[in-house]
């Protein structure tokens, strides 16, 4: 009995690629604004629009890096530095 090979081309799209890296920046801002909540460090809706809509891996990744550390938002975002 043969099978026919399924087309995986989507998986491997522009597109696809492009939904992947999506999630992982939506993934990112969910956990960089959950350690910012749980260290009880206040984010205006301002701020988390701001992070909710960044989209810059590198970016996120700093941020996650000074929210470990960091008392206010302004701190996160390398404000008043």
């Amino acid at each position: 009995m043969s099978r026919e090979a399924a087309d995986l081309s989507f998986f491997q799209s522009e597109t696809a690629q492009s939904l992947r890296a999506e999630g992982r920046a939506e993934g990112r801002a969910g956990a960089l604004l959950l350690l910012l909540d749980r260290r009880g460090v206040g984010v205006s809706e301002e701020e988390r629009a701001r992070i909710s809509g960044c989209t810059d891996m590198e970016v996120l990744d700093v941020w996650l890096t000074r929210a470990i550390t960091a008392s206010s938002a302004a701190e996160v975002f390398g404000e008043g530095e």
